[in-house]
């Protein structure tokens, strides 16, 4: 029978706690985190060990040494985890201990472990994202450096277009001395992060864009070029997910519901989801109740009944969780999206 294991793991060390065969718990085990040391501990494990460990900022390799040492890595939220073991003591031994406690109770909540390739091209959307981030943060700046000294631009929609770059160049001499050089230097910046999301978009195009899975979900409203891999890459595996329910919750677009006395209340959406997933759905319902092929299908329909009584963010929320569904049958289906009551083609 294969070991049960516990591993607290921290960002210099781990400690490692084993269910022995009857029952009891070895005494804890602080390693060290030299890649060498780790590798050589793993190897004195037993064969096929189930080793329970959370869901930490920096859990990528240890899961790939202990999978490489031929033991089974079991990730575990570690907010959910906490809150099963209900101990007023805490220390490094016991959380470990607690793990490997409910991993052979089977109470441990478990986390989906994405393959290592998948994991790996995350980071050509997340980086993305993040650079996009900033290059909106730099934007904003400027613009507010602009407008402290009432010098707003009129008539032009794009302050970083080629007008609004001309625009710009015409106002650095009517602003104080280091405030036109500061806005010049977040210009350059800007452009170089342009370059930059423009590489990272060409490679996203070159590794991913022909993926059936990409195409298909290309096919729902709102999910283009860049959005499509995205959802493709946060979901992963599509069955892992029973119900179409399942996937929109871990994407955070269910409300809670608070039911008592009969009475019952639907709260916001859970803190506890994959944030990329649930920003990419928001992103492509946003898009697609603007976009005029969509016009008097379910989803304009969806939203125009809504916004009025609930407002605009949540009408976009419902959106969203339809795209979120409609993501989960195109990929469990391999098919095309189809709109209730109208057939959609490709965006």
């Amino acid at each position: 029978m294969p070991a049960v294991i516990g591993c607290d793991a921290h960002k210099q060390f781990s400690v490692f706690v084993t269910i022995e065969s009857k029952g009891k718990t070895s005494p804890a085990v602080r390693v060290e985190h030299h890649r060498q040391e780790y590798i050589d501990f793993l190897r004195t494990l037993p064969p096929g060990s189930e080793i329970a460990l959370e869901a930490t900022g920096h859990w990528y390799w240890m899961v790939d040494e202990m999978e490489k040492a031929g033991h089974h890595p079991h990730l575990a939220n570690p907010t959910e985890a906490k809150k099963r073991m209900g101990r007023t003591n805490k220390t490094d031994a016991l959380d470990a201990k607690g793990l490997a406690i409910l991993l052979h109770n089977g109470t441990l909540p478990e986390s989906w472990i994405p393959p290592g390739e998948l994991r790996d091209r995350r980071e050509l959307l997340r980086t993305r994202m993040a650079l996009r981030d900033l290059r909106s943060s730099l934007k904003h700046r400027i613009h507010a450096s602009i407008d402290r000294y009432g010098l707003q631009a009129t008539g032009i929609s794009d302050l970083f277009g080629v007008k609004g770059r001309v625009y710009i160049d015409t106002v650095l001499d009517r602003l104080p001395c280091d405030t036109a050089a500061m806005i010049q230097v977040q210009l350059t910046s800007l452009d170089q992060l342009e370059a930059q999301i423009e590489e990272i978009e060409d490679r996203i195009a070159g590794a991913l864009k022909p993926s059936p899975e990409v195409r298909l979900l290309r096919t729902i409203p709102g999910i283009g070029d860049i959005l499509a891999p995205l959802v493709w890459l946060e979901i992963g595996d599509i069955g892992r997910f029973p119900r179409a329910e399942n996937l929109a919750g871990y994407a955070g677009l269910v409300p809670r519901i608070i039911a008592s006395g009969g009475r019952i209340r639907h709260g916001g959406t859970c803190r506890n989801i994959n944030h990329y997933l649930k920003w990419g759905f928001v992103e492509a319902a946003t898009c697609a109740i603007r976009i005029k092929a969509y016009r008097g299908t379910h989803i304009e329909r969806l939203y125009q009944r809504l916004a009025p009584a609930k407002g605009h963010g949540r009408a976009i929320v419902a959106v969203a969780r339809h795209l979120a569904e409609a993501s989960y049958w195109v990929l469990r289906k391999q098919q095309p999206y189809k709109s209730p009551g109208r057939t959609v083609t490709e965006a």
